[in-house]
């Protein structure tokens, strides 16, 4: 354990109030007009942790097998319990597009994991890179069009069309930068489909 890991918990033991608070704001004796302020709160304090571990494993050298786990997984759980909560309230995404993501995340760990035990490292992506900014840019965007929606600024159908759309762009992102991951490892999975016992 280091500084480095301090943070990446935080991050993991914060994001499962995000859904509690947007679909139960009551049980935090929390007024539904404030509960949208919660929520960026809770967003920004994610996103800052997040830049704070990598920072501090990059600078100070803490980066360690542990935290090559920890950091994926914390993102991995932040970002499922964020987009699974949209799929309820006022939202109301389908479940079927957040699927897609959650089909994602499985795939390209699985792949990752599997090239470790043999012994193949596989580098992180640019286009993963972006595509993790662009969902935090999402969720953003949502939680302050709720803001908008509660103010009766925007009614609830436009509400729920402009989060499906930018929702499904981050999911049609997702899926390109998926198939890329592949491809551009194409030669370690064609090992792994060879010769598929370690």
């Amino acid at each position: 354990m280091n500084i480095a890991h301090f943070f990446t918990i935080i991050r993991i033991f914060i994001a499962p109030f995000f859904p509690l608070i947007y679909l139960h704001p009551e049980w935090f004796h929390l007024a539904l007009p404030y509960m949208p302020y919660v929520l960026l709160a809770i967003l920004i304090v994610c996103e800052v942790t997040d830049l704070i571990d990598g920072y501090l494993a990059r600078s100070r050298k803490l980066v360690s097998d542990l935290g090559k786990v920890l950091d994926p997984m914390a993102d991995s759980i932040t970002r499922m319990l964020i987009l699974f909560s949209f799929t309820q309230g006022p939202v109301g995404v389908s479940i079927l597009l957040i699927f897609v993501f959650l089909y994602r995340e499985f795939i390209i760990s699985t792949l990752r994991t599997i090239c470790a035990l043999r012994g193949y490292a596989l580098a992180a992506r640019k286009s993963g890179k972006i595509k993790a900014i662009f969902l935090a840019v999402v969720n953003f965007f949502v939680v302050i069009l709720l803001i908008f929606y509660q103010l009766n600024w925007i009614e609830l159908p436009t509400y729920q069309w402009i989060c499906f759309s930018v929702i499904a762009l981050a999911a049609a992102y997702s899926v390109i930068t998926a198939v890329e991951y592949i491809y551009v490892n194409r030669e370690h999975v064609k090992k792994i489909l060879s010769n598929p016992s370690p």
